[in-house]
C-alpha cells in the first residue's frame, strides 16, 4: 500500500521532470560562457577584421521541437539603440536555415545567402557584424537567439536592416515552436 501510494506517483514524477528536462532547446556559443565576454576573435575589434565586420562564432543547439521546418538566429546590441530609436541594434539575422540544421559553424561568410540557403543582414550589410562597443563605455549586452518555427518564412532582405529584421519577425508570429537566448558581453580592449 505504501510503495503504490507515495513511491509510484513520486517515481512517475521524476520520469516526467527528466523527460521534460532532456527535451529543452538550448543554444550553445562556442567561445565563451553563456552570460561571459566575448572573445576578441568574435568583434570588430580582431586583427584584420573589417570595419563592422568580424568572424561569426559556432552556434550549436540540441533538442529542437517535432515539426521544426526552419530556424532562425538572432545577435543584437541590447545596450545601444540606433537612430535615437527603441530598437536595438542588427548584429546579424539569420532566416530559413534549414529545420535540420544542428547549428551554424564559425566564421559563416559574406553574401545573401549563407551556403545552407538562409538568408542573412546586419547593420553592416550581407555579413556578420561582431560586437564593436568602444572601450570607455561599460560592456554592451550581445544577445544570441534562436527560434525553431513550423514553416519557411517567405522574406527577402531589403537595404534596411531594422525594417528587414521587423518583417522576419513580424513573420514569424504564430509559427514559433521554441526559443533559446544565450548572452555574452564586449567592449573593445583599452
Amino acid at each position: 500500500m505504501i510503495m503504490r501510494r507515495y513511491v509510484l506517483p513520486m517515481i512517475f514524477a521524476l520520469g516526467l521532470m527528466s523527460q521534460a528536462s532532456a527535451q529543452n532547446f538550448v543554444l550553445t556559443v562556442d567561445g565563451f560562457e553563456d552570460g561571459g565576454d566575448i572573445p576578441v576573435r568574435f568583434s570588430q575589434a580582431a586583427p584584420g577584421a573589417a570595419p563592422g565586420g568580424g568572424t561569426s562564432p559556432a552556434l550549436s543547439w540540441v533538442n529542437a521541437p517535432a515539426g521544426t521546418q526552419s530556424f532562425v538566429v538572432n545577435m543584437e546590441d541590447l545596450d545601444f539603440a540606433p537612430n535615437r530609436g527603441t530598437r536595438t541594434q542588427v548584429h546579424w539575422v539569420v532566416w530559413n536555415i534549414p529545420g535540420s540544421a544542428t547549428g551554424l559553424a564559425e566564421d559563416q561568410p559574406a553574401g545573401d545567402r549563407l551556403p545552407n540557403g538562409a538568408w542573412q543582414i546586419s547593420a553592416t550589410g550581407r555579413v556578420y557584424r561582431g560586437p564593436g562597443a568602444p572601450a570607455v563605455r561599460p560592456k554592451h549586452h550581445y544577445m544570441f537567439e534562436v527560434y525553431a518555427l513550423d514553416t519557411q518564412l517567405n522574406v527577402e532582405p531589403s537595404d534596411d536592416p531594422l525594417e528587414t529584421r521587423d518583417r522576419v519577425m513580424a513573420a514569424m508570429e504564430g509559427h514559433v515552436l521554441g526559443k533559446s537566448v544565450y548572452i555574452g558581453r564586449f567592449h573593445r580592449p583599452q
